[in-house]
């Protein structure tokens, strides 16, 4: 084989490179465990820190702090809670690195390794094929190569286009030696026979470039019919290094594994289409060529770069870079890869943090699926969709009872800064746990450490077993940042096409209007309202549109979307909050007075709708939440005006004390959620007035021995409740007696 030498060759040469990295790789193991040590160290000093904090909460006499009525006691508890649950998440983060530590440093070595002698023997190869005899058996070859060439030539709609304005058509015939005169004669009068159909005239070149080692290399226009050494080495190359490395795997497997793949390495006509880059700044690259490109489309560079076409102008073309662009030399070639931008999608996924291109960001093993989709897909049409009537619970009574999401449903989640947005979010990833609901968490713009906290609390609460966090950082390119939202939907309609329920929430959509503005105004496109293109609007309709719940004909799955849009200072009528409005189904708004008053969530119930409604909610629900959004809303306009005045009457006394009571049972812990029937039996209790005299401090208290008193006390009543089915006038009744006996009243 003419191979042969090239592997034996090779084989030695990894055996040295493996002996003589062996320091490197002790070096890179032993400056790791020093990292280990140093993280271990500072978690037994929170430990300590913790400790003596705790002494400090504590009551002299030794009573529980819970007796202690002062506020601060309650202060005090909510900062040890709270200082404990960072603990325990340090800690958790600091044994899992101890635990996968040593496994991924492997694997890193190894991968490095392999990268390097993959460098090595596709160098050595080349060296190895231009002598002889392989050069002789490579030149053998050359009028087979030239009858494959001919079986695919043809002219493409670019070059016919070129040929309107033109009239001449350039043509390059190029080999590692000189070719026998009958294969040029061939090769030509082929490439002239096609001109003549469409009245053109050929300009024939005829080149020797031993860069190529052997075989044979025709441009036509901008298309290149490419049979050489050179062509079938650059593919074997990026086969090699996308083999996946096995969960137990040494570099005499690496080796092996590589030889097999030179052996599966089959010759082959590769047909694509030449271009080269006219400039380059700023992630954005202008390039002259590749007529027949389409939009969306990926592109590769000389330098290994890949990027996405963006602009298509008569003259040029846009194109954005996933990569660093200072690798990008100008007048450099770029080349069609020959597919429409997608991403890998599949169960494979689940449990993983990676890029928007489908790659790894949590420092595991390369991620192979047997599936791809586009990141650009057409929304399902109206046909194929069926109306939104299965609840998608969040595990948040403030949601679930005034603004219920269904699956498919696209509720906008909406308000400032630090209003907990992201953790309405995450709480309702959490509550889809052993509800068969595939969760996709899409972080644009987020820091690295949010993104590794919101995966620690995933991880914790064993949702990351059916969740993908697609990531796009503050440190990625706008490029990335804008795709990251499509990959994620392409994730996300693999489960709603093969008859799964996905959830998927974008965090947050205004960074990603903001890297499309930045595209937008690099690709020099025209600027609108706050420069925005004017196709912003469009940006995100087709992005959300394509959540919905599909018919059973279309295949019966949904995808539901949770968009979130940062406001400033709570001004909703804003450029992109109103665009992303228009689109939902609806919105939460999360008010910033209401969370610095301590209620969490902190949604605004005037401001907040469901356009699906009720229709999203078991029966139970619906009724016991029936007079709920309009009798808060008196609350709150009556407590705004209550400021203004100390006398009021009986009848405002009472709507005051039943909401107060009322927002304080719809107050719920971050990562706790609730089940539909608790929900529903808590607000059914306070609505109806069994907590009228329980203080508004002990609302909590009260709740959690309500739930524990039906479950022990009312087994009956309760399996009844987790049915969701509505209340009758019997059932009603021991309903009202139950809780009554609960809270103490006759």
């Amino acid at each position: 084989m003419e191979y042969l030498y090239a592997v034996i060759n090779f084989a030695l040469l990894a055996l040295i490179i493996w002996l003589v990295g062996g320091k490197s790789i002790k070096k890179m193991f032993t400056s790791r465990r020093e990292r280990i040590n140093a993280e271990l160290d500072e978690a037994e000093a929170i430990e300590r820190e913790l400790a003596e904090q705790r002494l400090d909460f504590a009551p002299a006499d030794g009573s529980p702090s819970l007796n202690a009525p002062a506020s601060n006691a309650r202060n005090a508890e909510a900062e040890l809670a709270a200082l404990e649950e960072d603990f325990e998440l340090k800690k958790q983060s600091v044994l899992d690195a101890v635990l996968s530590n040593e496994e991924d440093m492997k694997r890193e070595a190894l991968l490095t390794a392999r990268e390097h002698a993959v460098h090595e023997l596709i160098k050595r190869l080349r060296v190895h094929l231009a002598e002889e005899p392989q050069a002789g058996r490579l030149r053998e070859n050359e009028p087979a190569l030239a009858d494959k060439i001919l079986a695919n030539v043809r002219l493409t709609p670019g070059d016919m286009c070129y040929l309107m304005h033109h009239d001449v058509l350039y043509i390059t015939l190029t080999s590692a030696y000189p070719l026998p005169q009958d294969i040029v004669d061939k090769l030509g009068n082929r490439a002239k026979e096609l001109l003549d159909e469409v009245g053109g005239k050929p300009s024939y070149w005829v080149k020797v470039d031993p860069e190529l080692i052997g075989g044979l290399r025709l441009r036509i226009g901008d298309t290149v019919y490419d049979c050489t050494v050179d062509n079938r080495l650059y593919h074997l190359e990026r086969d090699l290094l996308k083999r996946p490395l096995g969960s137990d795997i040494n570099a005499e497997d690496i080796i092996k594994d590589m030889l097999a793949g030179v052996e599966e390495s089959e010759p082959r006509v590769d047909i694509f289409q030449l271009g080269r880059v006219l400039s380059v700044s700023d992630g954005i690259c202008r390039l002259d060529g590749l007529a027949d490109i389409m939009y969306g489309e990926v592109v590769e560079f000389e330098c290994g770069e890949r990027g996405m076409i963006l602009d298509i102008e008569p003259e040029r073309i846009g194109c954005v870079v996933f990569g660093k662009y200072e690798n990008i030399e100008i007048l450099s070639r770029v080349r069609r890869v020959g597919r429409i931008a997608s991403v890998p999608v599949g169960e494979e996924l689940l449990g993983r943090v990676v890029d928007p291109l489908g790659r790894p960001l949590d420092g595991k093993d390369r991620i192979n699926t047997a599936n791809r989709r586009p990141i650009e897909f057409a929304a399902p049409s109206i046909p194929e969709r069926r109306s939104v009537s299965v609840p998608m619970h969040t595990g948040l009574k403030a949601v679930d009872a005034l603004v219920p999401i269904g699956r498919g449903q696209r509720e906008l989640i909406i308000g400032d800064r630090q209003t907990g947005k992201s953790a309405l979010a995450v709480d309702a990833i959490i509550n889809q746990k052993g509800k068969d609901v595939y969760c996709i968490y899409v972080a644009i713009g987020q820091k690295e450490s949010t993104v590794a906290e919101i995966r620690a609390k995933l991880q914790k609460y064993g949702a990351m077993e059916y969740t993908t966090i697609v990531a796009a950082t503050a440190s990625s390119s706008a490029s990335m940042q804008y795709i990251a939202p499509f990959a994620g939907a392409a994730m996300s309609e693999y489960y709603m096409y093969s008859g799964k329920d996905c959830l998927i929430v974008y965090d947050d959509l205004t960074k990603h209007a903001v890297a499309y503005r930045e595209l937008s105004l690099l690709l020099h496109r025209p600027s609108g309202r706050e420069a925005y293109p004017g196709d912003v609007f469009y940006l995100h309709s087709r992005l959300l549109e394509r959540a919905a719940r599909l018919s059973e004909e279309a295949g019966g799955g949904s995808v539901t979307a949770l968009p979130i849009i940062e406001t400033q200072a709570g001004d909703i009528s804003a450029y992109i909050p109103t665009n992303v409005i228009s689109i939902t189904d609806g919105q939460i708004f999360l008010e910033t007075d209401l969370f610095n008053e301590g209620q969490r969530p902190a949604v605004n119930v005037g401001l907040s709708v469901s356009r699906v409604g009720s229709a999203a909610q078991t029966k139970l629900m619906k009724q016991v939440s029936s007079r709920l959004r309009m009798e808060l809303a008196q609350y709150r306009e009556l407590a705004a005006f209550s400021q203004f005045g100390s006398d009021l009457d009986d009848n405002t006394r009472r709507v005051l004390d039943s909401g107060v009571r009322m927002m304080r049972a719809l107050r719920q812990r971050r990562y706790e959620p609730l089940e539909d029937w608790k929900q529903a039996l808590l607000i059914y209790a306070v609505a109806e007035g069994f907590a009228k005299e329980v203080d508004p401090d002990g609302i909590e208290r009260f709740e959690l021995g309500l739930y524990d008193y039906f479950e022990q006390n009312a087994p009956e009543l309760t399996a009844s409740l987790k049915t969701g089915a509505k209340m009758d006038k019997a059932f009603e009744a021991k309903l009202k007696a139950e809780i009554a006996s609960y809270a103490g009243v006759s």
